[in-house]
């Protein structure tokens, strides 16, 4: 066996595991195959790219989403630790300057002496076959997995995988924005005292922080916009590709097609602010989230979209304060693929017909950023003791964590068998219920759930051996 471990996928879950793999003073070699080639939704040099939302969601740990940060924060998450150093404002939620998020994990990973990138395609010249022959190896080349990868795994895996659409939200240039009409402020912070003038109102709001942009909306313009968006064009599918959308990035005008007020009890819903121009609430708002450190650039929340470039224009020109809006980039829809991990995978992301082989990342059906920085973490610290066992003869068993924390609960969720498996966020559904205890206030249950799952956060050592 050769003296590496080899990381396919230089995303998030790929320089993740590589990381925790050179920590056991392990060599590796990461293929990465930017920028000799990209992918549809990728557009710069740098590793850990994130495509889609800056937000790595709430740092809430009664969110589930926070509370799976606080386990990677406690394991010594890479990621996680550079994902708070590069934190922009955004209330009670991580959002990152995507910008520096990427090179700072560049950086890191290029100043490891352990680690050697490799630009080049799997698939193309060097072959995943080839490269399972000669040693262990992770699949991290997430949901954007190259054409000619693709087959390579199919054929590896005997399955022929599984796809949904994934989209992206548009981002706007802040300077473009009409402050006549938009505001500052958090919507969970935007708690209005009747006593308060108008007067008053307004200098409070000033005093907010930066992190979102609110435009606020009557229902005549509500149902203008409404009318305009469902209408749209949107871009034409390839026939070979599925339409199946994963939920949690429903685009915008698929969403709005379920009916006239889905929006407004969606991404447009209005609750917890008041428009300070006529201190009352608006019939619908638009959030934008700061997407870059500097304040200068804010996506649009919730606003996934497959229109055409020129229609997000024009339709999305139509919420107040938008008038003018200049994008930098505007939304896009993708293919994402998964394999059937259920099936395929055990808990350590481990695939079963073939012990020396990893998988991690979103290809693995675990969805969101954070999701697949922990897979990533947990391939490659098993990826790690496999090959600590078969080069050194040490007894190391899978590592895997507790089904009670957020962690091990997912893992488990991927790798057992289930005939209608989808991708999954982390949520507090899929971990084991409070024992003989029932609590009706949703809040206070996620908290203890929580304080659990922390309690719970050591890896154990029971599984077969490696």
């Amino acid at each position: 066996m050769k003296d590496y471990i080899t990381i396919i996928g230089g995303g998030l879950a790929g320089t993740e595991a590589a990381n925790q793999i050179a920590r056991n003073n392990i060599k590796v070699k990461l293929y990465e195959m930017k920028p000799k080639k990209f992918s549809p939704a990728h557009h710069n040099n740098n590793l850990a790219e994130i495509v889609c939302s800056n937000s790595f969601k709430s740092n809430l740990i009664t969110n589930a989403c926070g509370l799976l940060k606080e386990e990677l924060r406690k394991l010594d998450s890479l990621l996680i630790r550079i994902a708070d150093e590069t934190r922009v404002p955004s209330g009670q939620a991580l959002a990152v300057d995507r910008e520096n998020f990427s090179q700072k994990v560049t950086k890191e990973i290029e100043k490891n002496q352990l680690i050697e990138i490799i630009h080049s395609e799997v698939g193309d010249e060097i072959h995943l076959k080839d490269i399972a022959k000669e040693g262990i190896v992770i699949i991290a080349t997430g949901p954007l997995t190259s054409e000619k990868l693709t087959k390579e795994i199919i054929e590896l895996t005997g399955d022929k995988g599984l796809a949904f659409y994934d989209a992206a939200a548009p981002i706007i240039l802040k300077d473009s924005v009409n402050f006549d009409i938009a505001f500052y402020g958090n919507r969970y912070e935007q708690e209005k005292k009747k006593e308060e003038t108008i007067e008053e109102w307004k200098r409070r709001l000033e005093k907010q922080d930066m992190s979102y942009i609110n435009l606020p909306m009557t229902k005549e313009e509500y149902e203008n916009f409404y009318n305009e968006l469902i209408d749209a064009e949107v871009v034409t599918l390839h026939d070979f590709e599925k339409k199946e959308i994963f939920e949690g990035c429903m685009p915008i005008e698929i969403m709005a097609k379920r009916g006239i007020d889905t929006l407004r009890f969606g991404p447009l819903k209005p609750v917890g602010f008041d428009d300070p121009r006529y201190a009352k609430r608006p019939y619908a708002l638009v959030q934008l989230r700061q997407d870059d450190y500097k304040a200068s650039i804010y996506n649009m929340v919730g606003f996934q979209t497959n229109l055409k470039y020129g229609e997000q224009k024009r339709v999305f020109s139509k919420i107040p304060g938008l008038e003018n809006a200049e994008f930098t980039k505007y939304g896009v829809m993708h293919r994402n693929t998964y394999i059937n991990s259920s099936k395929l995978l055990d808990e350590t992301y481990n695939f079963k017909k073939e012990k020396n082989i990893y998988f991690a990342g979103q290809i693995t059906g675990v969805e969101g950023y954070v999701e697949s920085i922990s897979s990533g973490l947990i391939s490659g610290i098993n990826a790690a003791a496999r090959y600590k066992k078969i080069l050194n003869g040490e007894k190391i068993n899978k590592i895997t964590f507790s089904e009670y924390t957020m962690i091990g609960s997912l893992a488990k969720y991927i790798s057992t068998p289930n005939n209608k498996f989808e991708p999954m966020n982390a949520n507090f559904g899929i971990l084991p219920e409070l024992s003989d205890i029932k609590i009706k206030d949703k809040k206070l249950k996620y908290k203890m759930l929580a304080e659990r799952s922390l309690q719970n956060l050591t890896s154990k050592s029971n599984c077969d051996n490696i």
